[in-house]
């Protein structure tokens, strides 16, 4: 570290590289100002910016009156493909759990039906289920199924599997549509994810085709602290997508 680096940075950099070769992990107590002011011969202003910028820059979290800790990194989802939720979780290594909120047959109202462009449908499936890692809910589904694309859906058990690997198995996905909003957190869906009104949220909307028709629409929402929402694909040289 160069001598003209300003001290709240060599800081930072400290608590940084010990994040990043694991020497501190997700969820483990930092240094509190007091010590880094002990250990660094610096005031407690200087501490203090450094915690606090490294908190803002999501590195990590502080909790008060219990001290700071080194922040997990959000999980990641694809934005570009059609990924099993079950299957990300089980690939970090984590455990997969889901809790069926409701599953039910309904009406379709003209909402509906302009959302699976079909005039004519009558009835939908709709299931709400809650995913899980490691016990933490990080996403609420709720999902608009097509009778006509898989009539026995909703006989599925969906504690031991997942509406998107059941859709997939069963019928081919033409097309998919992603529609990304922010959004604060209605009382229901704070309840259902254990999370405050102020924690802000990712809402994925989905739209997939199967065979040219609508088979499902979802909105699948993510507390934005537990999950990030990610594309990576090839370009022009000009930005635009290569076919």
């Amino acid at each position: 570290m160069s001598d003209a680096q300003p001290l709240y940075a060599k800081v930072k950099d400290h608590i940084l590289e010990n994040i990043r070769n694991g020497a501190w992990e997700p969820d483990q107590r930092v240094p509190s100002e007091n010590e880094l002011v002990e250990s660094f011969g610096i005031s407690r202003m200087t501490a203090n910016r450094a915690l606090r910028e490294l908190t803002a820059e999501g590195f990590l979290s502080r909790v008060p009156g219990v001290g700071t800790f080194v922040k997990e990194t959000p999980a990641l989802t694809s934005l570009m493909e059609l990924r099993n939720i079950a299957d990300e979780i089980g690939q970090r290594g984590h455990r997969y759990s889901s809790r069926v909120v409701s599953k039910a047959e309904m009406s379709a109202n003209p909402a509906l039906a302009e959302d699976f462009e079909e005039r004519g449908i009558e009835k939908l499936f709709h299931i709400v289920i809650v995913h899980e890692e490691n016990g933490v809910p990080v996403q609420l589904e709720d999902r608009y199924v097509n009778p006509a694309v898989m009539p026995d859906f909703l006989s599925r058990d969906f504690t031991i599997t997942t509406p998107t690997a059941v859709l997939v198995e069963a019928t081919p996905v033409d097309e998919l549509e992603h529609t990304v909003e922010a959004a604060l957190p209605t009382i229901e869906q704070q309840r259902l994810l254990g999370i405050g009104p102020l924690e802000p949220c990712l809402a994925l909307h989905r739209r997939s085709w199967s065979k040219s028709r609508v088979a499902t629409v979802a909105t699948l929402t993510y507390p934005a602290s537990r999950y990030a929402l990610y594309s990576r694909y090839r370009t022009s040289a000009r930005g635009t997508l290569t076919q």
